[in-house]
């Protein structure tokens, strides 16, 4: 008998060591073999390997040894050499086949399995062995992993178990219960909470679960994805092995706490790269001038650390350095003298300038006012006076931050006017005249602040009824009845005004001599290379290849940043966490999708069941909510690989986000909310959050 032949009759045992060969019997019967040669829990079975014939009579007599001639049922499972690896787990995408009785059932069964390797999407068909073993009747089953793949910790432990195989939680069906651990096994908390007297798993049961994952990892070399049971004797068996393919970045120990803050409130949408020099930067040394002058943070701090940065064009602020987040380590905070030195000292300065500020304040914003009258319009300047007044641009911006975070430390005039009610009363009157956009910015400059600033597009004033209401300024309220505060935020926003319209121009130039073919192309230039370019120098050789930051998602309200700059929301408390969990992290926006007619661009797939089935989809989407699931399960695990943000659990969410509406997803909080009147019942919005 040839090498072939005897390859296409013959089945392998799982005790025997060519069934550790994963090239013959796949990546799952392999790892078992190795377990169970390691003394691991594995059901006995047989793997008919690669290119066999499943009609052969040494498939027969390994089927009527196992299943005692039909009386024990048989799983049929796939194992091929796509599956089950370090890169890619390929979860559910091959079938398996529960419970098999007689010998036609079982030959149906094969085919099944050889057959799933075909619909996986490969071409050429994945090769494909089959694992058999005994069918276990389980009163307890689930998903064991030996790292917490969510929250990207080596230190602990995920369970999630069911009553039952496991097959109902991997599918999707059950959403299942969730056990924290640490390594050795101690529960750290349930969720959802089990108060009843009979759990799904009891302690001894979850220790002896963390003790299979240390065995597992030592003889794997790493955490592993663990497909477990429970028989009716109580005993644990392995059932399957795997690498866990994808873990959540995790901050560094010591990773500043970010977030939008109020930062947010003066540049809301993200930023091109001369849009973050031009306004980012000046915010930045102006709050850090702000906290130096109150001696709030100390000096060596500030120098180290910016205030304020762009995250994915987005700002965002360091929460700590603005005390917008309570101490790390309260204890040694309440016993450190040097923060109620500095406490004191920030109270005595900003009481010697209580009442020196107010007249600063003025004395600055009529110097802004009076170089903004005094500018020309941008085509009558030369590039030398382009230069110089952009320079001035970020030096203004520097003051007016610093001035503006200073007057939020003294009370505000009584009366309450605010720049957008003003800015709202000028807007309605100017609609009311018949007046264009660009007439109404003339007229009224103090309509810009209803607008975030941009390098590349004029200002476009709001329309509709929100903007003919007049707002809530007072009738005959006017820019010189604003409080300082609200003064210098109006003048924060004329000053980016100005700054825009010359970058425009210069963009205007540069097309014109033939140096920028596409003049929106000058909002990716950095600072530098913008005066370069003014200067008559070159443009950036790798200016065409430069690419334009499009609409993201909004910030989370805190995070921290892991390697390679990945956004990590801080975690709610868990008594704080809602209906929905974040099961594979990223945060998205994006237009509600139920897998069924015209998919949009940006779709999130809103299901009821995380099935496998769905997972062909998952490449082409933006989101993943379901109604159940677990973090184990297989389209869980598959999200994660693909980076796709998900979230499961989010009650009635196919009902409360039907196609169309817009939602924003957390997959790291739970957090899912749809914009008000974009599709939800009602037109209201609705949120799962912390």
């Amino acid at each position: 008998m040839t090498a072939i032949e005897e390859r296409t009759t013959r089945t392998i045992a799982l005790d025997d060591p060519d069934a550790q060969r994963s090239a013959s019997a796949g990546a799952k019967a392999a790892h078992l073999a190795r377990a169970a040669h390691a003394g691991l829990p594995v059901l006995p079975g047989f793997v008919i390997p690669y290119g066999a014939d499943g009609d052969a009579p040494a498939v027969h007599r390994a089927w009527r040894e196992l299943s005692a001639d039909s009386a024990h049922g048989l799983v049929v499972r796939s194992s091929s050499a796509h599956e089950d690896t370090q890169d890619s787990s390929m979860a559910g995408q091959f079938t398996s086949v529960l419970d098999v009785r007689g010998w036609e059932a079982f030959r149906a069964a094969v085919r099944t399995v050889l057959g799933s390797a075909r619909r996986s999407g490969d071409d050429p068909p994945a090769p494909m062995a089959v694992l058999v073993q005994r069918m276990l009747s389980a009163t307890a089953g689930g998903v064991l992993f030996g790292a917490d793949p969510v929250e990207g910790r080596d230190d602990r432990m995920l369970v999630s178990a069911v009553r039952g195989g496991p097959d109902t939680l991997v599918s999707g069906e059950q959403s299942g219960t969730n056990y924290h651990l640490t390594r050795l096994g101690r529960l750290l908390r349930t969720e959802p909470p089990e108060p009843g007297a009979d759990p799904v798993l009891g302690r001894g049961e979850l220790h002896r679960l963390a003790r299979l994952a240390r065995q597992a990892r030592q003889l794997f070399g790493g955490p592993q994805d663990i497909e477990f049971a429970f028989d009716g004797d109580g005993k644990l068996w392995l059932l399957q092995s795997r690498p866990i393919t994808a873990m959540a970045a995790r901050p560094a120990r010591g990773a500043r706490l970010l977030g939008p803050g109020p930062v947010a409130e003066t540049l809301p949408d993200a930023l091109q790269p001369l849009e973050e020099d031009l306004w980012v930067v000046p915010m930045s040394r102006g709050l850090a001038a702000a906290l130096d002058i109150g001696a709030t943070v100390p000096r060596r701090r500030l120098r180290a650390l910016p205030v304020v940065r762009t995250v994915g064009g987005r700002v965002a602020a360091d929460l700590e350095l603005l005390g917008a987040v309570p101490p790390r380590h309260r204890f040694l905070h309440l016993v450190n003298p040097l923060p109620g030195a500095r406490r004191l000292a920030a109270a005595w300065r900003v009481g010697r300038l209580h009442a020196v500020l107010p007249q600063l304040a003025l004395d600055l914003l009529a110097d802004i006012d009076r170089r903004l009258t005094e500018t020309g319009p941008p085509r009558e300047l030369d590039r030398t006076e382009l230069i110089a007044l952009l320079r001035w641009g970020r030096a203004a911006l520097v003051a007016l931050h610093a001035q503006e975070a200073l007057a939020g430390a003294l009370p505000d005039d009584a009366h309450g006017a605010t720049t957008a009610g003003v800015a709202l009363a000028a807007l309605a009157d100017g609609r009311e005249r018949g007046l264009t956009d660009a007439q109404i910015i003339a007229s009224s400059p103090v309509v810009l602040a209803l607008v975030p600033p941009s390098v590349t597009a004029p200002a476009r004033l709001p329309s509709g009824p929100a903007a003919m209401t007049g707002g809530s300024g007072r009738s005959g309220a006017g820019v010189a009845s604003l409080p300082v505060r609200e003064a210098l935020r109006l003048r924060v926003r004329w000053v980016h005004e100005l700054q825009a319209r010359l970058v425009r121009e210069t963009a205007r130039r540069l097309a014109a001599r033939g140096a920028l073919a596409d003049p929106e192309r000058i909002a990716l230039l950095r600072w530098p290379e913008l005066v370069t370019a003014l200067r008559h120098g070159p443009l950036p050789g790798d200016l065409g290849e430069r690419l334009a930051r499009t609409a993201s998602a909004p910030l989370p309200d805190a995070f921290r940043l892991a390697d390679g700059g990945v956004v990590v929301p801080e975690r709610p408390a868990h008594h704080q966490v809602g209906s929905g969990q974040g099961v594979s992290p990223g945060r998205v926006t994006g237009t509600a999708w139920d897998g069924d007619g015209t998919r949009p661009p940006d779709a999130v797939l809103v299901v009821r069941t995380l099935d496998p089935a769905l997972a062909p989809l998952l490449p082409a989407v933006t989101g993943l909510v379901a109604q159940t699931g677990s973090p184990l399960s297989h389209l869980a695990v598959l999200a994660r690989e693909f980076r796709l943000p998900a979230v499961v659990g989010v009650g009635e969410a196919v009902r409360r986000f039907p196609p169309g509406a817009r939602l924003t997803l957390d997959g790291t909080t739970g957090e899912v909310s749809a914009e008000s009147g974009s599709g939800c019942p009602g037109g209201q919005e609705r949120e799962v959050d912390r």
